[in-house]
């Protein structure tokens, strides 16, 4: 190696040593906690299988995320089922899922070719497993508290008092 290159490769590790020090004193002064991922389920881990059977059987993920992750080849504005069964409970999905005609409970002013398709002659048990299993969506009450706040402010203007 020659004199040259040894300088050069000292003042890489020197540079490296100084910017790991400077990030670890930045990460040392961050006091605000993080709150992690708000997104769990409370479902068996055999229901969360037979469920993504289902999930991938009747493509709901072209219009749906689930865990963050969306079908990129789709653009149908369909909302994500994380943290669907905050929302919903398992009773009212089932009779979604069970209804002819899906609008009639939740309007949509989408294009026909977009909107929720009626799953009514589906069978029974996979209507029961999907309800169940989005009903076990959960989200951590400071995130579903952060975006009720959120969306108020946006819609109205208006700073939100709960």
């Amino acid at each position: 190696m020659k004199k040259g290159e040894k300088g050069i490769l000292i003042g890489i590790v020197v540079f490296m040593v100084i910017f790991m020090a400077v990030k670890s004193w930045m990460i040392s002064q961050d006091k605000e906690k993080d709150p992690g991922i708000p997104f769990y389920s409370t479902a068996s881990d055999d229901l969360a299988h037979k469920a993504s059977g289902l999930y991938h059987k009747y493509n709901c993920r072209d219009c749906h995320a689930l865990w963050g992750v969306r079908n990129i080849m789709q653009a149908v504005p369909a909302p994500s089922l994380d943290g669907m069964g905050s929302i919903r409970d398992e009773a009212w999905l089932y009779a979604y899922f069970s209804a002819e005609d899906p609008q009639s409970i939740v309007p949509s002013r989408l294009k026909p070719r977009f909107r929720m398709p009626s799953f009514a002659t589906m069978p029974e048990e996979d209507r029961r497993i999907l309800a169940k299993y989005i009903a076990s969506l959960k989200v951590k009450d400071w995130y579903l508290q952060e975006t009720k706040k959120s969306a108020y402010e946006k819609l109205t203007g208006k700073e939100y008092k709960p």
